[in-house]
């Protein structure tokens, strides 16, 4: 990601699809392309009642239960961010590998 949007929430009322989608919003308005990627502290993934616990009509779960996509946005837990950080891009290997893709 070349160019992301930090994004905080800690409000506990939305659930974690609310959160990433009002984030997603805002980086559509700031950059005028929608993010694909957002990436979360691990705990926010592991159940963690602080992230909310309904789940909105687009958000996808993997196997094991955890959201993985909501809408259009991938979710990847990443040490490194904050708890109640969400930062917003565009994934550049996902975008590499598509164009290699139609050039061979």
């Amino acid at each position: 990601m070349k160019v992301g949007l930090l994004w905080y929430d800690d409000d506990p009322g939305r659930d974690l699809a609310e959160k990433v989608g009002r984030a997603a919003r805002r980086y559509r308005q700031k950059f005028g392309t929608s993010p694909d990627i957002c990436y979360v502290h691990p705990s926010t993934l592991s159940g963690n009642p602080s992230t909310g616990s309904g789940q909105a009509p687009s958000t996808k779960l993997s196997a094991s239960g955890k959201v993985r996509k909501v809408g259009g946005v991938r979710i990847a837990p990443l040490p490194s961010v904050l708890r109640h950080h969400f930062w917003l891009g565009r994934e550049e290997q996902r975008r590499a590998k598509r164009s290699k893709r139609t050039t061979n």
